[in-house]
């Protein structure tokens, strides 16, 4: 899966339908059993008030014992009710028969309720789909990766921290206008044909309260965990979602606990209340009853009492209730769907307050895990504004604070890098800059290489002081990278002269010498379309051991290399001057070339330089020569060779002839040239035995 289709899918989809539909289900769950049962509450006042006609036959016989009784509900005929004792006695029996007026009621009042719900669907919906399609829109655009306008963009801006207020306050709006509606009813006189009617719809009124209340929190607190765990971080910026964004006043983990045990304990059982309290009858709204159906209402507490108790005299007009069947069936279904609801609730915002707590923290414990791997572009989403959110922001302020204090690090290290080369804590085998200590010293065999420009002192004086550092940096500008490029670096600048070091092979050493030799004319190119003088160079390399440590004082450390190596290095640049030639290697460097026949030389002399007590065979680099030259040289390098041999046996007129033979095809040679004033100063002249043809220079 490409980087486009993992964005693609990490695109939640924005869910409408059921952020309202499933809250109002919960809703008729909470109300349903009042709805379905509350039609067939209060026999006794529907008997006062004529609506139900009763027939009975009830024993009143006070010494007869009716411990078990129970109410039987006649299946063949719905309005029969039959009042038996469980050894199949009938005590008994009485024909419910509802009338017309109780039947129109009835249809109105659920014709009522049916509008009203009908009216809360449809307006929170409408109100709903009309909020939150363009955050639909938005998300759906960004999950096929289309472009979205920047109208849309701003709307979802905007509003969606504000989609929890909103949508709660949407359905908060339509229960209010219904609440409204159904208080203005009860209020007026006339609203109603009876008391019963207006009591069942008070009792509905209480429960669909407690149950709206229930529903809209719902909504909120469903919609608050979606923005902040799943929508947020693709609406807002980086920037933006580094800090807290949803108010200054912070929250509290405790307060959302709070909130959550409410939610689920607190206003469920205040559903299940209200179902009690309404499953309650007065005794006194049965009228005059007889001591059979008081017998049967307070059930084995008239045991207690004793057989002489008159319980019409005593119970007849009292205050108590009693609970009958109906209302049994009434208290259980409501208690039964609070509980559930309760359940739901429970399932609900322990899934919500797992995830609002541990999400972010495991993305910032991942994100510190992170720092700690040193990968410091990262920060955390701050999706809450409690104590996690500030331990979230505290963590995106210190990763910012770390990432600026470590890049100036960065910054500083690379600064001194370029005084220091990096190479050097390689070599010395350390990590950083502050684990140098003075003393440091390591023993490597390199290659070391001097470039020096010829006649800088006279073309200095030409120049004034800012003139000759522009120069050196342009100069130095060209050839710089060429070592680099060559796995070299620059040990020091020594005015016009570097000295840099090799350590991979001679081969990179020599190649970073042709390479400088090519720059050169680069240089001279530009030079002279500014009208200046063109310069050349000259490049001495030496292979052997070196020591390269630290050196210095208490107040003053510099990293360098310290070794007869450097100074051979340094006398054969040197000796370019005198040969007037381009590159001149020590026979050491030759021998250790991994691929000698990549390179054209030729041997040059048997020399020793000041401060050295054994010579050196020296060769000259003949591919650092302007290519006229180096063929010219090529060509001569046989009767080169001849002309050194005569000379080294004495053999000083054979070899003026030779060399000049070699002159008169290459009149560029300055190395013949040398050879043949050599042989003229010594031609005549009486040698010592022991003369072997070692060139001493006692000159640097």
């Amino acid at each position: 899966m490409g980087s486009k289709e993992k964005f693609k899918s990490a695109l939640p989809k924005y869910r409408v339908g059921r952020l309202f539909i499933f809250p109002l289900m919960l809703y008729l769950l909470l109300v349903f059993p009042l709805l379905g049962i509350m039609s067939l509450k209060s026999f006794p006042a529907l008997k006062e008030k004529g609506k139900l006609q009763f027939n009975k036959e009830v024993s009143d016989a006070p010494d007869k014992e009716h411990d078990n009784l129970v109410f039987e509900f006649n299946k063949q005929n719905s309005t029969g009710l039959k009042l038996v004792t469980t050894d199949g006695d009938s005590l008994a029996t009485s024909v419910v028969t509802p009338v017309d007026g109780n039947e129109k009621n009835s249809s109105a009042f659920s014709g009522s309720m049916s509008k009203m719900f009908r009216l809360v669907f449809l307006v929170s919906l409408i109100l709903g789909i009309g909020f939150n399609l363009p955050f639909k829109r938005y998300f759906g655009r960004k999950r096929k990766g289309k472009n979205v306008s920047k109208s849309l963009y701003n709307y979802c801006r905007r509003f969606l921290l504000k989609t929890p207020l909103i949508n709660a306050g949407i359905i908060l709006l339509t229960f209010t206008i219904m609440h409204g509606m159904m208080i203005y009813r009860l209020s007026n006189p006339n609203g109603f044909d009876d008391e019963i009617a207006r009591r069942l719809y008070t009792s509905f009124l209480f429960v669909s309260l407690v149950a709206s209340l229930l529903s809209v929190m719902f909504i909120f607190f469903w919609q608050k965990h979606l923005v902040h765990i799943k929508y947020i971080e693709h609406v807002f910026s980086r920037e933006e979602l580094q800090a807290r964004i949803f108010g200054k006043n912070p929250g509290k983990i405790k307060n959302r606990l709070y909130i959550a045990s409410a939610m689920t304990t607190l206003l469920p059982l205040t559903i299940v209340l209200l179902y009690l309290i309404l499953s309650l009858t007065p005794i006194s709204d049965m009228g005059k009853v007889t001591s059979g159906e008081l017998r049967i209402m307070m059930g084995k507490l008239v045991d207690v009492m004793g057989p002489d108790v008159d319980l019409v005299k005593e119970f007849g007009n009292s205050n108590l209730y009693y609970i009958s069947a109906f209302d049994n069936v009434l208290m259980f279904l409501g208690i039964i769907s609070g509980i559930l609801v309760a359940f739901i609730y429970i399932l609900f915002f322990v899934n919500w307050s797992t995830a609002d707590i541990v999400r972010p923290v495991n993305e910032l414990v991942r994100n510190m895990r992170l720092t700690s791997e040193g990968m410091l572009d990262n920060y955390t989403v701050v999706r809450t504004n409690d104590e996690i959110g500030v331990m979230s922001e505290g963590y995106n302020e210190m990763t910012s604070r770390l990432r600026d204090y470590i890049f100036k690090i960065s910054q500083m290290n690379e600064a001194y890098s370029r005084f220091v080369p990096k190479q050097f804590l390689e070599f010395l085998g350390k990590e950083n800059f502050v684990d140098i200590q003075l003393g440091d010293q390591v023993q490597k065999e390199m290659s070391v290489l001097f470039s020096d420009i010829r006649g800088f002192t006279e073309l200095s004086e030409d120049l004034t002081p800012k003139e000759n550092f522009d120069f050196i940096n342009h100069y130095l500008g060209y050839m710089e990278p060429v070592i680099r490029k060559n796995n070299g670096f620059i040990d020091k600048f020594i005015g016009d002269s570097i000295m840099a070091l090799f350590h991979e092979s001679v081969d990179d050493a020599i190649d970073a010498a042709i390479e400088m030799r090519e720059t050169l004319g680069r240089f001279n190119a530009d030079r002279t379309d500014l009208g200046t003088t063109p310069i050349d160079s000259g490049i001495g390399i030496h292979t052997g051991n070196l020591m390269l440590g630290v050196v210095g004082g208490e107040g003053r450390i510099d990293g360098t290399v310290i070794s007869d190596a450097v100074n051979l290095a340094s006398r054969l640049e040197g000796l370019t001057k005198i040969y007037k030639t381009s590159i001149i290697i020590s026979e050491d460097s030759l021998i250790k070339l991994k691929n000698p026949g990549k390179y054209n030389f030729r041997f040059l002399d048997i020399a020793r330089v000041k401060g050295k007590k054994e010579a050196v065979y020296i060769f000259e680099v003949l591919d650092g020569e302007p290519e006229e030259i180096r063929i010219l040289k090529t060509e001569t390098k046989e009767l080169f060779g001849k002309g050194i041999d005569a000379y080294k046996n004495r053999k000083f007129k054979e070899a003026i002839e030779i060399f000049t033979e070699v002159v008169k095809i290459n009149p560029m040679d300055a190395a013949a040239t040398f050879y043949i004033n050599r042989c003229r100063n010594i031609t005549g002249k009486q040698l010592p035995d022991d003369w072997s043809g070692i060139e001493v220079f006692d000159a640097k």
